[in-house]
């Protein structure tokens, strides 16, 4: 199995959406308790993110 590193932009992008969702999930930003759901996917997806850069060539 062949792994790539993934471009910069797509590692930014992925840190970003982590930041936001992390946030989102410790309930710091106020809001609706669905936020903190919407935070914890957000962090699964910026990781899913991650895993995809590396596996997929020119992500």
């Amino acid at each position: 199995m062949r792994i790539n590193p993934p471009k910069k932009v797509t590692v930014w992008i992925s840190i970003f959406v982590f930041a936001v969702g992390f946030l989102l999930a410790l309930g710091l930003v106020p809001g609706a308790p669905i936020l903190s759901v919407i935070g914890f996917i957000l962090t699964g997806l910026s990781y899913l993110l991650l895993v995809l850069g590396l596996f997929v060539k020119g992500l």
